[in-house]
């Protein structure tokens, strides 16, 4: 019997000795891998970019409202959503002020104007936001952008050429006016 004992204490030392190399290769093989960590790190940045933007979108369009759309979407991203423009839109107006490829912001408003309006701050209460006295730098007309510090026609055209704007500060950020003309009149402009 005590050899009986050995051969088994041995074969429970090889089974263990087996056991224990199978776990350390299990080991290996669980472990993630530093390539596998990355792609999940890309795959969460990804997402992060992935929010929506809701804007609005009023005046000649087939469906005016507000719309839900995926960050980065463009400008003809929302006509596209809204039917696309209607046949009573200022195709002058379009083809000279819209910039249909630029980027739109989250709470960013676009009005589309009738044809045959003229200056678009007919169909605006006044230039002024609220009798704020404020100019509307994507309505004014050119006569009333002349009348602020340092705008001249050049800058006003300028203006006029880069619209629409969602803040002020576009001015500077699309080129239409250098900084230090942008500092006479940030406080005598807005953008809604």
């Amino acid at each position: 019997m005590p050899a009986l004992n050995k051969r088994q204490v041995a074969f429970a030392l090889a089974g263990l000795i087996l056991l224990s190399l199978g776990l350390l290769q299990v080991r290996k093989t669980v472990q993630l891998s530093p390539e596998r960590v990355s792609v999940l790190e890309a795959t969460t940045e990804a997402q992060k970019t992935q929010t929506d933007i809701v804007v609005e979108i009023s005046g000649q369009v087939e469906k005016p409202g507000v719309y839900k759309l995926q960050n980065g979407s463009r400008v003809e991203d929302l006509i596209v959503a809204a039917g696309g423009i209607s046949a009573e839109a200022d195709r002058v107006w379009l083809d000279k002020t819209l910039n249909r490829a630029a980027k739109l912001l989250d709470g960013q408003k676009l009005f589309i104007p009738p044809k045959n309006s003229g200056d678009i701050k007919v169909y605006q209460p006044s230039n002024a936001v609220q009798g704020s006295g404020l100019i509307n730098i994507n309505t004014a007309g050119l006569s009333d952008l002349d009348t602020l510090p340092g705008i001249g026609p050049v800058y006003g055209q300028n203006i006029i050429e880069h619209r629409p704007y969602s803040n002020i500060e576009e001015l500077v950020s699309k080129g239409a006016l250098k900084e230090f003309v942008f500092e006479k009149i940030k406080d005598k402009i807005t953008a809604y």
